[in-house]
């Protein structure tokens, strides 16, 4: 008997559950596009109210993962591991971490995507680099990886591609935030790219798709569950997302960023924090270390003897890049025409911010879409933020605007100091790794 989409869509709206078979014969629907993509927006809409149960979550992981072609990686001689974030703002560690864990002997395809929502896409930031292919022909992609011990790259498409329509069509109509959907989307990716271990950056905070720990919670658990059950060693670890984790959020800034990063002028930093326990996590995983501080220890000489920064240098100019990328970035990346200072209101301490709206700012910048097939200005954002606690005096900059010109500048840049509050008094110190789940 046909399937009907509408009966589909019905039936979960109303909380029902899905058959494997329904699933599947959606999801088919939904990648040879006999589905509208009104269709696909309403179920998207259902399951954001009505939920799915495990076995439907691990139903449409798999059909969206089986929509394509999945790659194997057996004869690589090296541990297969990725890592995936479920994204903030300023999170460019992806950038950063792919070329450590590599340096330190894993190999790393890195499936990535694009903005979502109010959160800076892996695959827009690289794409501020003149040349790079994101989407290179296979046989590329498995020589840099090969070669290199790392590329990160977007989804092909023969790789999940239900995914990629509907990853497109929940970023346009609220439904990122979904524990179902956001799990399908991800793992499908990473079962597709044929990992032997996977670790996740799971976001809690004002800046992240979960703002309360029991959701955090939730979607982690979630994410480690369906991906060990399907045959992946998997973890997860939920961070904080309460300010913007690089001290900038933008493609091209946060390129800037991620070189800095590498050159070892990052240490110390939230930032720092985060890539060094995931990049410790997934040498465990891929079993290189038995330890996570000998893990860590191993990641930290990837980053210090310039290795790290070497191979980020040969995964850009094998997949299309400048090859003096890493020495000359000026030469190559975009500048904004306009930057403007964001003022401190009062003097005191920076004690609180609005880190979503610091996102939707970028993305009213240009530099996030509010449509799918909207053009991203590479060069606008936000650059020189300063962390929380730092003492500040009136009218001082807190943070420097990007713009296309300087009146959008200044708008802005008065209406990101409206984010931050000031206090008079420093606040506590926040740990920026708050859990692990396995």
């Amino acid at each position: 008997m046909t399937m009907l989409p509408q009966e589909v869509i019905r039936k979960k709206r109303n909380g029902g559950a899905l058959e494997a078979a329904e699933i599947a014969g959606f999801v088919q629907g939904l990648t040879d596009g006999s589905i509208s993509e009104g269709q696909v927006a309403a179920f998207a809409m259902a399951v954001w109210f009505s939920g799915m149960d495990g076995g439907e979550c691990v139903a449409l992981t798999r059909a969206m993962r089986d929509s394509g072609e999945t790659l194997d990686w057996s004869g690589l001689g090296r541990p297969v591991v990725d890592k995936h974030s479920t994204g903030g703002v300023g999170d460019n560690v992806s950038l950063m971490l792919a070329p450590i864990v590599a340096a330190c002997g894993a190999a790393v395809p890195m499936i990535s995507g694009r903005g979502l929502g109010h959160t800076g896409g892996t695959l827009d930031k690289l794409e501020s680099i003149p040349g790079y292919d994101i989407q290179p022909p296979p046989e590329l992609f498995r020589q840099v990886v090969d070669e290199v011990g790392c590329a990160v790259i977007g989804q092909t498409a023969n790789l999940a591609p239900a995914d990629k329509r509907l990853y497109a069509i929940r970023d346009v109509t609220a439904t990122v935030d979904s524990v179902p959907l956001i799990t399908a989307s991800i793992l499908s990716k990473k079962l597709a790219a044929g990992l032997q271990s996977l670790v996740l950056d799971v976001k809690l905070g004002n800046g992240s798709f979960m703002a309360e720990p029991e959701e955090s919670e939730l979607l982690a658990r979630s994410l480690v569950d369906v991906a060990n059950g399907a045959g992946v060693r998997t973890s997860a670890l939920i961070t904080d997302m309460n300010e913007p984790l690089a001290d900038a959020a933008g493609n091209a800034l946060e390129i800037e960023n991620c070189l800095a990063y590498l050159r070892g002028e990052r240490a110390g930093t939230r930032l720092d924090s985060v890539v060094m326990a995931l990049a410790a996590e997934m040498l465990v995983a891929a079993g290189l270390n038995a330890d996570r501080a000998e893990a860590e220890a191993m990641a930290r000489r990837a980053l210090t003897s310039g290795a790290a920064m070497e191979r980020f240098a040969l995964m850009v100019h094998r997949l299309g890049g400048p090859a003096d990328f890493v020495e000359r970035p000026a030469a190559y990346l975009e500048r904004a025409p306009a930057v403007v200072p964001v003022p401190a209101g009062r003097d005191g301490y920076l004690a609180a911010c609005e880190t979503r709206e610091l996102g939707m700012a970028v993305i009213a910048l240009g530099g996030g879409r509010t449509r799918p097939e909207d053009r991203i200005d590479h060069r606008v954002g936000l650059s020189e933020l300063q962390p929380l606690g730092t003492r500040v005096q009136r009218g001082e900059p807190i943070g420097f605007v990007h713009a296309a010109d300087r009146r959008q500048g200044e708008l802005m840049a008065d209406r990101i100091a409206t984010h931050f509050t000031i206090a008079d008094a420093a606040p506590g110190p926040r740990p920026v790794i708050l859990s692990t789940v396995t």
